[in-house]
């Protein structure tokens, strides 16, 4: 284990060095990994895990025609490495319920009968443990549950894995009842390969999650970008000006600094005109968008958030609604703009290579 000294906050994380993927499959040696759910992050997490000599097979209901299609692609075996998700739990010694946060509470009647004593469930979100009144997940008493939550999609799990790094990723025991818990979610969340593991809760990761979703990471970011890009465009400048002032500049060059060595270090290596009016208008943006914040994080300690996401995805015309949403997002001007300005980009490669 590392301690990382926050300025006298200290945090104790796990990392490759001390907790080798040698190690990870010396404790995994006997297991039998169940991925149940070929979606974006059951297909990384296996696949990785694959990768690293585990013993994994998939579930995946064959109706689902797209993820098994893409089961088959990636080399698993009907009958040997891939099943139908009831007979792939049955299986598994550790199962992870890698399914939607929705499919999970539907499937749960199904899953939860096919648990043996010693068994471990493992989720990559605590959406299904920590709402359980409106789930209805209850694992029995004589099983592990355990959590490692990539903080990234499953596509950069998978890409930074192929490159040799990985996705930083928190972990959680909610219930040991083999004693060997804590070594369980340890050795999977190497062997998927986040590049080091911190520790947390299942509630302190699913109220992190669900705010920085609908907060920083999308909601947020969505939101102020197309209030930046429209005030731009009502005042007379044009798409291309407007969307790369709004997203190019950032995607492209500021972030990238940010990643590299902080914001303060991005400040330092932009104009003095930026650097001075940045510093003066994030005090506005912040004291702005606090009370967002603070009002986002109590619904969704509430559940009301998780009410909303559960009414919704279970409406018959869910899927078509959604897809009427981002295909209403996608031909806004805005992200019209977007498609035009990427194509011009020099040596571009294709999203996900």
């Amino acid at each position: 284990m590392v301690e990382l000294d926050f300025g006298g906050i200290k945090e104790t994380v796990i990392t490759r060095n001390e907790f080798s993927v040698d190690k990870a499959k010396d404790i995994l040696k006997k297991e039998t990994i169940a991925v149940l759910g070929y979606g974006i992050q059951g297909r990384a997490q296996s696949l990785n895990m694959r990768d690293n000599g585990l013993c994994v097979i998939i579930g995946q209901d064959e109706r689902f025609t797209k993820n098994w299609k893409q089961a088959l692609e990636d080399g698993w075996v009907p009958g040997k490495t891939l099943f139908p998700l009831k007979e792939a739990a049955e299986k598994g010694t550790i199962k992870l319920y890698l399914l939607t946060d929705a499919a999970q509470k539907a499937l749960w009647p199904v899953i939860k009968t096919t648990f043996k004593e010693g068994d471990a469930l493992y989720f990559s979100h605590g959406f299904s443990i920590v709402y359980r009144d409106l789930t209805g997940v209850v694992p029995p008493e004589n099983i592990d549950v355990i959590l490692v939550a990539p903080k990234g999609s499953g596509t950069s799990v998978r890409r930074n894995f192929v490159a040799g790094s990985g996705i930083n990723s928190s972990f959680a025991v909610h219930q040991d009842f083999t004693g060997r818990a804590d070594d369980r979610v340890k050795a999977v969340g190497i062997a998927i390969g986040s590049g080091y593991l911190f520790p947390t809760t299942f509630e302190k990761e699913v109220y992190s999650d669900l705010t920085g979703e609908r907060g920083v990471l999308m909601g947020a970011l969505a939101g102020i970008m197309e209030a930046q890009y429209n005030c731009l465009r009502e005042n007379g400048h044009s798409p291309s000006e407007a969307f790369n002032e709004t997203v190019e500049e950032l995607t492209q060059s500021l972030i990238r600094l940010v990643d590299q060595n902080g914001m303060d270090w991005m400040y330092n290596n932009c104009s003095e005109t930026a650097r001075i009016g940045a510093l003066r208008w994030k005090e506005r943006f912040r004291d702005c968008a606090k009370p967002l914040f603070d009002s986002l994080y109590e619904l969704v300690a509430s559940g009301e958030e998780v009410k909303i996401v559960l009414d919704k995805s279970a409406e018959s015309n869910y899927a078509k609604k959604l897809a009427k949403e981002l295909e209403t997002m996608g031909n806004s001007e805005m992200w019209r703009a977007g498609r035009t300005v990427r194509s011009l980009r020099p040596d571009r490669e294709p999203c996900g290579t």
